[in-house]
């Protein structure tokens, strides 16, 4: 199996070359020129978790001495009240003596609270109040509204068994695990939610990792090929372990769910370590594609065939492997159009010393490995890249890139010249040519620490882009968007009435100051963890959009024309414009 798989790869990386070769790939087009002239501000961000009320600390032990207890967990972002204004979901982990003892409450809640005149942002933690009182340990979270009744819902991740929590209202949730019938069980990691057949009810995905029986675990450091790092005693796996498969529940539309991943053909029979998964329209036939990030082993991109079943192309399409044609330890996942072509490539975040990789979409079903051209493997290969996302931090009209770290193994800090368990995060800025600039200073005040999910929103709906991280065994960090800029920006809300509630899968295309920009709604990304389901454009100094186009996710588009900067907008699908809510004045030049 090796042997064709070298082969394979041997020709794909023949493909990979010529059309790197002959392609322009990362020469912006020249619609993106136009607006090279948009001044990019120095990135600020400011960590407010402590002061906002985020203190609540993730649960994990210190030595990590099991495979389960280095894994956790996701972050995300929820309206549960439909106030305009984002909570914040944080798993919550656990140990190996606290999990045999009946486990911990999966996930935390803060509610973030009405505004108050000059002061900063304030959360409650109401995680009991709010009914998320199921125990166990807590991996992931991905967000939904599955029943179309808009209200906003959860799924909950976990080792040994997953929640689903149907949103009643005001914040009270009702587990429906059983009845609905997606408690899965086994190592469950990522969540991702995707409307795949298109019958306006979304479906969802859950990738599993290793099979862990927690009264016999592996010893640490007992097996001398999978239990050593650089010459030191480590936790065993993910290498040695059986992995485990992945799961697909389709939603019937009666508050219940079928179990076809086998029948759709995103089992994973080989059964790969699973984790991070994301659902995006790669190859723009306005169907929803999947792909997954699997640790050590190479990755799926499973190709949406229109009929409720779907084809692995991943080795075929470039992005199984990395461009050398190595299998990689994949975590994170995010898809974005960071070069204005119409098109989505994908941000995979890896294991110490490989780098992440930026799998940059030709078209034609071909990617290519871009990592080193786009000067994005230099900085992130000394570090275990988690979660990920693209994002205008400075509202340029230009996607960036962040890369949250840390290490599995706290005994690599015993490693001379080993990278520490304890890393830095990463801050990459779009230099609009097809390359990126490390302008990690930004975020170097910021304590070192062994970071996993990230998560992505404007949490204070000032226009910028703001991102909840979660700390192993520390409170999460809150990491306040304060970059000044003359740049415009806007937020879309989608609603969908034929399509589902929450509008996930829908892509939105802005046209504004020479640039065409896209994003899609997504219920799971990153590592583990949750975005705002709201999309957000930076528009560069164009004070409105010509051309705003929003196919939904039953394939009906609808455009709006001459559209304001600078709103919040909410759209209703086949009604247009139902609201809209200033955002704060920009500051004067």
């Amino acid at each position: 199996m090796r042997l064709l798989l070298s082969v394979a790869t041997g020709f794909l990386l023949i493909q990979i070359l010529f059309a790197q070769g002959s392609h322009p790939s990362d020469a912006p087009s020249s619609m993106a020129k136009q607006s090279q002239t948009i001044h990019s501000s120095p990135p600020k961000f400011e960590d407010v978790a402590a002061t906002s009320g985020l203190t609540v600390s993730h649960i994990s032990s210190p030595d990590k001495k099991y495979i389960v207890e280095s894994m956790s967990g996701g972050v995300g972002f929820i309206d549960c009240d439909n106030d305009g204004k984002l909570d914040i979901l944080v798993v919550s982990g656990s140990t190996v003596p606290r999990y045999r003892a009946g486990g911990d409450p999966m996930i935390t809640l803060y509610h973030q609270e009405a505004d108050t005149k000059g002061a900063e942002l304030k959360f409650t933690d109401i995680t009991i109040a709010a009914g998320l009182t199921r125990k166990g340990w807590g991996m992931g979270v991905a967000v939904a509204d599955y029943d179309n009744d808009g209200l906003q819902d959860i799924y909950v991740t976990g080792f040994g068994g997953n929640a689903l929590y149907h949103n009643q209202g005001n914040c009270k949730f009702e587990d429906v695990t059983e009845t609905a019938g997606v408690g899965a069980g086994g190592f469950s990691t990522g969540a991702a939610w995707a409307d795949y057949d298109r019958d306006g009810r979304v479906d969802l995905f859950v990738s599993r990792y290793v099979h862990v029986d927690i009264d016999n675990l592996p010893q640490f450091g007992n097996d001398p090929r999978f239990c050593r790092f650089k010459g030191i005693l480590v936790q065993c796996g993910p290498w040695g372990l059986a992995g485990e498969s992945d799961l697909l529940f389709h939603n019937k539309g009666d508050g219940t769910f079928e179990e076809v991943s086998r029948k759709a053909g995103v089992n994973d029979p080989n059964h790969y370590y699973g984790l991070g998964a994301t659902w995006g329209d790669y190859d723009n036939d306005g169907w929803p594609d999947l792909y997954v990030a699997n640790d050590a082993g190479p990755n799926f991109l499973y190709r949406n065939k229109h009929d409720g079943t779907f084809e692995d192309v991943g080795l075929l399409d470039g992005v199984a492997l990395s461009g050398d044609g190595a299998e990689q330890g994949s975590m994170g996942v995010d898809w974005g159009d960071y070069l204005h072509e119409g098109r989505l490539s994908l941000m995979v975040t890896n294991f110490v010393e490989q780098g992440s990789t930026l799998y940059h979409n030709l078209g034609k079903d071909n990617f290519a490995d871009a990592s080193l051209r786009a000067k994005l493997l230099k900085p992130t290969y000394p570090f275990v890249g988690w979660g990920t996302s693209f994002f205008d931090m400075d509202n340029d009209g230009w996607l960036d890139l962040f890369v949250a770290n840390g290490h599995v193994y706290p005994q690599a800090d015993s490693v001379p010249g080993s990278t520490t368990y304890r890393q830095p995060m990463l801050l990459l800025r779009n230099h609009r040519d097809g390359t990126f600039d490390d302008v990690s200073e930004a975020l170097a005040a910021m304590p070192l620490q062994s970071r996993r999910g990230a998560a992505f929103g404007d949490i204070n709906n000032d226009g910028n882009i703001d991102i909840v991280v979660l700390n192993v065994g520390e409170p999460p960090s809150l990491l306040l968007n304060r970059t000044k800029s003359e740049n415009h920006r806007v937020l879309f809300k989608l609603v969908g009435i034929k399509s589902n509630r929450a509008a996930i899968g829908a892509r939105v295309t802005v046209k504004s100051g020479g640039i065409s920009q896209l994003s899609e709604v997504r219920g799971g990304s990153s590592y583990l963890s949750q975005n705002d389901l709201r999309l957000h454009f930076g528009l560069g100094a164009a004070t409105k959009m010509s051309e705003v186009t929003i196919r939904w996710p039953n394939g009906e588009s609808e455009i709006l024309h001459d559209v304001p900067s600078d709103f919040i907008y909410t759209i209703v699908e086949g009604s247009g414009i139902q609201q809209k809510i200033a955002l704060p004045a920009l500051p004067e030049s």
